[in-house]
């Protein structure tokens, strides 16, 4: 019988003897041999290494398996053959010990230190993966141990799982799992930590990351990396993909990613993008990348002098998921020259009836857009805003720059996650 334990780990029986019901070693347990199942993979076959050499043999002909203790009392028990490796069949040590996965929950890069299996309907399963220092201690062999030592500092070693239902591999009937990822998950993590995963993974596994995601968590992901691992990505997707990410993104956020690519490239990928957003793109491209018209977004909340709060704030309403910041509502005429400034509290608490004119701020900070990074923030800090409008040279709107995005210049480069 099968039934002598619930849960089992892989370190406890991987170089343990197999021996028949006469107690006479046939060999020592090398692997085993998963394969897909109803709730959890099954263990098909274990492998062992024998005087004979590698052999595998079926798991139903396993009698007790803490032990290893096969039913046949012979040393040629049915079903048993010369091991040899099949194309795409995965082995639980070679192909899940040791190798990456994505912790959704964590949201970082793990590696697996042991498996769990189960015995489910008197089959063995894999439950879950131990990502966790314990797991590695118990590889080692020191996980009694540890926890003496843990216990003598009123300490506890925690038990770290993902339980194999949140895994999936890379490709389906694939022994390729050195990324595992619950691909479904992946769209609900923030960009930032989408970028310190894709960063940590092998080159060859970014694709399968990319094709988790959408369009646009795509792109602010990208925003997210360093510029030389940005490249490094991009050169794994074709331009038409890359150009409909582009699209997706917020202008100012684009054009830095396209700044950072050869001029060459990033001229294709502005080629094939709509053709009002590669002229958005490219008129930011033409600003020095640290001055107030590279670091400026050229979208932000407009409104006209003609209008009472109410109509402003169903304006505010209708364009609002299209603004990637509202901080302020800017009031300028039908040449862009601007005309006053509103906060979106001051929007909020004032009569829906009176004209926006009686309540806009009609001195207006601004900065020029050849400003440098020390003017903005000289600005900013001055008169506590959270964000500046630049102008150009004929005194136009020509977009917004934000606290965040004067701080990040001076952020330490070992901080950044965004180069702006």
């Amino acid at each position: 019988m099968k039934t002598e334990f619930n849960e089992i780990y892989l370190s406890s029986v991987i170089g343990r003897s197999v021996i028949n019901n006469k107690g006479e070693q046939l060999g020592i347990l090398r692997d085993l041999i998963m394969i897909p199942g109803d709730v959890f993979p099954e263990v098909s076959h274990i492998i062992f290494k024998s005087p004979k050499g590698v052999q595998s043999l079926p798991w139903s002909e396993v009698a007790l398996f803490t032990h290893i203790v096969i039913s046949s009392v012979g040393i040629n028990p049915p079903g048993l053959r010369p091991y040899e490796t099949q194309e795409g069949e995965i082995l639980v040590k070679r192909d899940l010990l040791d190798k990456q996965i994505v912790d959704v929950n964590g949201a970082k890069v793990v590696r697996v230190n042991d498996i769990k299996l189960g015995n489910l309907n008197q089959k063995l399963c894999i439950f879950s993966v131990d990502i966790g220092f314990r797991g590695l201690l118990r590889r080692l062999g020191y996980e009694r141990f540890g926890g003496f030592i843990a216990r003598s500092l009123r300490k506890e070693i925690p038990q770290t799982e993902i339980s194999w239902e949140y895994v999936q591999p890379l490709e389906i009937h694939s022994s390729k799992l050195a990324l595992n990822i619950a691909r479904n998950q992946m769209n609900e993590l923030h960009p930032a930590d989408l970028a310190d995963i894709i960063e940590n993974i092998p080159i060859q596994n970014i694709r399968t990351v990319l094709d988790s995601m959408d369009a646009e968590t795509t792109g602010e992901t990208l925003y997210e990396l360093e510029p030389e691992m940005r490249n490094v990505v991009i050169s794994q997707m074709d331009d038409e993909e890359v150009s409909d990410i582009l699209e997706e993104m917020e202008h100012d956020e684009a054009a830095d990613v396209l700044s950072d690519l050869p001029e060459e490239k990033a001229q294709e990928l502005l080629d094939l993008m709509d053709h009002d957003d590669a002229e958005d793109i490219q008129e930011l491209l033409e600003h020095e990348e640290d001055s107030a018209g590279g670091l400026m977004n050229p979208d932000y909340f407009r409104l006209s002098s003609d209008i009472t709060v109410g109509r402003a704030l169903q304006i505010l309403r209708e364009n609002a998921a299209e603004i990637e910041t509202i901080y302020y509502g800017y009031i300028v005429d039908n040449e862009e020259r601007l005309e006053g400034v509103i906060s979106l509290k001051t929007l909020l608490l004032a009569d829906p009836a009176i004209h926006i004119t009686d309540v806009m701020e009609e001195n207006i900070k601004s900065v020029t857009i050849d400003a440098e990074p020390v003017d903005m923030l000289e600005t900013l800090a001055k008169y506590d805003l959270i964000a500046v409008p630049v102008l150009d040279d004929e005194h136009k709107m020509a977009g917004i720059v934000t606290v965040d995005d004067v701080l990040a210049h001076y952020l330490p480069s070992i901080l950044k996650h965004k180069r702006r």
